[in-house]
C-alpha cells in the first residue's frame, strides 16, 4: 500500500482563494475591509519569519495588515495597553500576539486580554470554553486546518476512531474537541499513555502533535489509516546540514497508511490560511453578517 499524499500547500491555496473572494464581497457589498493586527515582542528569528509571512499573505487576500513590533524588554503594561487599543479599533477584526513571549511576560494574561471576538488564534479562555461545549467559537488555526483536510479527504468523520498524540492547549486538546464535535470516538494519548503503540494501531485517524522527531513508526499505524503530522522538527544530517521532519517516520508510515500529510507541505501551510479565514469569520460576526461565517464550507 502507498498512501495518498494530502497536499496541504495546495489545499491552503484553495482556502486563500475562498478568503480573497469573501474579502472582495465584504468590500463591495458592505464597504468593510477585514483587518488583522499581529503583535511581535522581541526578535526571535522564527517568530519574525512567521510574522512576515502572515503580513504578506494578509495583504495578498485583500485584507488590511497591522504589524506592531515591540522591543524584547517591553513591559507588560505597555503590551496590555496596546492590546486594549486594538480591541477598541473598529478597523481591526483579528488580533494575534506572536508566541512565545519573552519570559517576563505572562502569556496567559496577555492572551486573555484580547477581546474574545477578535481572538483569531482561538486561545482565549472564553473561546476554549465555547469550543469545549460545542458552541460557536474562534477555533485554533492548526487544528482547524487539520479538520478541514480530514473532512475533505473523508467526507463525514462520524464514527471513526481518532487518536491525538499530544495534549497541548494549542493543538492536542482543541484537535480532540473538534474531532469529538464531528462525532469521532477520540483518544488523547501522551507521554504517560500505557502501550501507546497499541492505542495508535486501533485508530482510523492519527494526529501526531507531540514535538518529537519521527516518533511514530509505520508499525504503529493501522493499514489504511489517515495520518495527520503536525510536527515540524529540524534535525541534523550529514556534513552539518539539517532537514525538517515531522512527528511520524514518513516513509514507513506512508507504506501502511491510506493517506498522510508530508512535512513540510502538509499542515504548516494550512495554519496561516486558517488564520486568514478566522479573521474574515471574526469580521463577519463583529458586523452581524451571519452569511459570512461558513464561507469555507
Amino acid at each position: 500500500m502507498s498512501a495518498q499524499i494530502i497536499d496541504g500547500k495546495a489545499f491552503a491555496a484553495t482556502v486563500r482563494q475562498k478568503v480573497a473572494a469573501k474579502v472582495s464581497e465584504l468590500k463591495t457589498a458592505h464597504g468593510i475591509t477585514p483587518g488583522l493586527a499581529v503583535v511581535l515582542v522581541g526578535t526571535d528569528p522564527a517568530s519574525q519569519v512567521y510574522v512576515r509571512s502572515k503580513g504578506k499573505q494578509t495583504v495578498q487576500v485583500g485584507m488590511n495588515s497591522f504589524e506592531h513590533k515591540l522591543d524584547a524588554d517591553t513591559s507588560e503594561d505597555v503590551l496590555l495597553d496596546l492590546i486594549d487599543s486594538l480591541n477598541a479599533d473598529p478597523a481591526v477584526h483579528g488580533i494575534l500576539v506572536q508566541l512565545p513571549l519573552p519570559g517576563h511576560l505572562d502569556e496567559t494574561l496577555v492572551i486573555n486580554r484580547i477581546a474574545p471576538e477578535k481572538d483569531v488564534d482561538g486561545f482565549h479562555i472564553a473561546n476554549v470554553g465555547l469550543l469545549g461545549t460545542g458552541q460557536k467559537s474562534m477555533v485554533p488555526c492548526t487544528p482547524l486546518g487539520c479538520l478541514l483536510m480530514l473532512r475533505d479527504y473523508h467526507g463525514s468523520l462520524s464514527g471513526k476512531n481518532a487518536v491525538v498524540i499530544g495534549r497541548s492547549n494549542i493543538v492536542g486538546k482543541p484537535m480532540a474537541q473538534l474531532l469529538l464535535n464531528d462525532s469521532c470516538t477520540v483518544t488523547i494519548a501522551h507521554s504517560r499513555t500505557a502501550d501507546l503503540p497499541d492505542v495508535v494501531r486501533r485508530a482510523d485517524i492519527v494526529v501526531a502533535a507531540v514535538g518529537r522527531p519521527e516518533m511514530v513508526p509505520g508499525d504503529w499505524i493501522k493499514p489504511g489509516a489517515t495520518v495527520i503530522d503536525v510536527g515540524i522538527n529540524r534535525i541534523d544530517i550529514e556534513d552539518g546540514k539539517t532537514k525538517l521532519v515531522g512527528d511520524v517516520a514518513y516513509e514507513s508510515c506512508a507504506a501502511v497508511a491510506g493517506a498522510i500529510t508530508p512535512v513540510p507541505g502538509g499542515v504548516g501551510p494550512m495554519t496561516i490560511a486558517c488564520l486568514l479565514a478566522n479573521t474574515v469569520t471574526a469580521c463577519c460576526r463583529i458586523n452581524n453578517l451571519t452569511d459570512g461565517e461558513d464561507f469555507l464550507s
